[in-house]
């Protein structure tokens, strides 16, 4: 808690300790305190297809935490022996020559719409999901501790002028913390505007009946109370006094200014309301985490929403013993750490998550294309590493271990061309053959689907510096 001056014109209880959640609740906004950066547009028509406040670029990333074997979904290889191979088979897709695991059997037929890098390689060992997170997403190598993720980053320089916010989280990882990179919920060296509003959690996420939208989005009192209360802020002091344009202050007047537009309107509950959505397209994303998730990202992305990172915990199993923590779906050790068969039906299973992303995936390029959204909207799935060609426990449980040397990743939309295949494996996905992916050039494909010019530079304190080292992957793109 940070202890302020006393202000003049403050409740003394209030001037004497001011903490940020304290100052909201004074203001009426009660646990509207630590999501707020986040917050969506508060003037949805629902009738006009949620589009009004439409970004006009957007990406929906969804992050498949824990690292899903490549070897089993988008880079088979069907000759490696026995202990590397799996026990999938590649099918045929709608795009000659190019082959997918045969548990994606509703993606096969629409491979024109999306293109795969078997290619992505992080620079180093990185083989902890905590460092290979953290520079994943903030889309570097050697990624400073401070580093702001991609999210965070567009949110600074792509504010929507129609949106409340820019940067949405669903469901934010839990359960073991080794699953969560140290910046998700701090915006790194940019600040608190630029965090993202986390929605959802493993015991209120879409997919279950009475699913309630962030109390965030909620005020704790009358409206025209709020906006009286908004002079608690416009008068709170620091050591420079009232008009101090420190940072924290101008962070401090900000959020609390944003929060009241958007208590004041009814349009960021309503992109919440999956109720409003045919129950035949609630059904064809699939009745589980992921599914839904995506349904709601799509929706959000329609309300002005301008980078929506998706948890790609798929939920538990219903054939599972062990349920799963909604972090670690695709970290799939096998019997060695307790998790099951790798290639069973269980939570850790790709005969369950497999199908489930397969299905997710596969409704949100179809809605988005039938929508006429597609081109304006970048899709991306990709894990934080892959996993080890070597199938570890090979009896009853197999499973495999991480593995950041080289693995997938599916791109979409935003204009990227469909149906390509960009880098190359060895023979047993070991390695990166040809045209090596790394963080920093995934980063600086997205910035170029978006338009943002890589000379952007962002810092602190008079030390800039360049939102990307990286590389676009222009092949992917006409």
């Amino acid at each position: 808690m940070k202890t302020l001056p006393a202000t003049p014109g403050l409740p003394r209880q209030i001037s004497s300790r001011l903490s940020r959640r304290s100052l909201l609740q004074a203001g009426g906004l009660g646990a509207l305190a630590m999501g707020v950066p986040g917050a969506v547009m508060a003037g949805v028509d629902e009738s006009q297809g949620l589009g009004r406040g439409a970004a006009a670029k957007s990406v929906i990333f969804i992050l498949c935490c824990g690292g899903p074997s490549h070897l089993d979904t988008w880079d088979l290889k069907p000759e490696a022996p026995d202990g590397i191979r799996g026990p999938y088979k590649p099918i045929a897709t709608s795009v000659p020559g190019m082959r997918i695991s045969e548990l994606h059997q509703r993606m096969a037929s629409m491979t024109q719409h999306f293109s795969l890098i078997r290619s992505m390689t992080h620079v180093g060992n990185i083989s902890n999901h905590f460092d290979a997170m953290h520079h994943l997403i903030s889309g570097q190598a050697d990624a400073p501790p401070d580093s702001p993720y991609l999210g965070s980053i567009l949110s600074k320089v792509r504010p929507n002028p129609d949106s409340l916010s820019s940067y949405v989280w669903l469901i934010k990882c839990v359960g073991d913390p080794v699953f969560c990179a140290p910046n998700i919920g701090t915006g790194g060296h940019l600040g608190a505007m630029h965090t993202p509003l986390f929605v959802g959690s493993a015991s209120n996420h879409p997919a279950m009946p009475g699913f309630k939208p962030p109390e965030e989005l909620l005020a704790s009192v009358a409206k025209d109370r709020l906006q009286n209360r908004e002079r608690l802020l416009d008068c709170l002091d620091t050591e420079g006094g009232p008009n101090d344009p420190t940072r924290a202050t101008r962070d401090w007047r900000d959020l609390h200014h944003r929060a009241v537009e958007l208590s004041s309107g009814s349009g960021a509950v309503q992109a919440f309301d999956l109720e409003r959505e045919p129950t035949e397209v609630r059904d064809r994303y699939g009745r589980h985490p992921l599914g839904q998730n995506l349904l709601l990202a799509r929706r959000l992305v329609e309300s002005g929403v301008g980078f929506v990172t998706v948890n790609g915990w798929t939920g538990p199993s219903p054939n599972a013993v062990l349920g799963g923590p909604p972090s670690s779906s695709w970290d799939m050790h096998g019997g060695e750490m307790g998790m099951g068969n790798a290639f069973g039906n269980g939570s850790y299973g790709m005969g369950w998550c497999l199908p489930c992303l397969d299905e997710a995936v596969a409704a949100l390029l179809i809605d988005l294309e039938d929508r006429g959204m597609l081109e304006s909207t970048l899709v991306v799935v990709t894990g934080e590493f892959g996993r080890t060609p070597t199938i570890n426990a090979p009896g009853a449980n197999p499973g495999r271990q991480h593995w950041p040397s080289c693995y997938s990743a599916l791109i979409a939309g935003g204009g990227i061309r469909g149906g390509a295949v960009y880098g190359e494996s060895d023979k047993h996905a070991a390695y990166v053959k040809d045209k090596p992916v790394r963080p920093q050039d995934l980063g600086a494909t997205i910035y170029h689907s978006l338009g943002v010019p890589l000379e952007t530079r962002l810092g602190k304190d008079g030390f800039t510096r360049p939102i990307s080292t990286g590389t676009p992957l222009y092949d992917l793109f006409g």
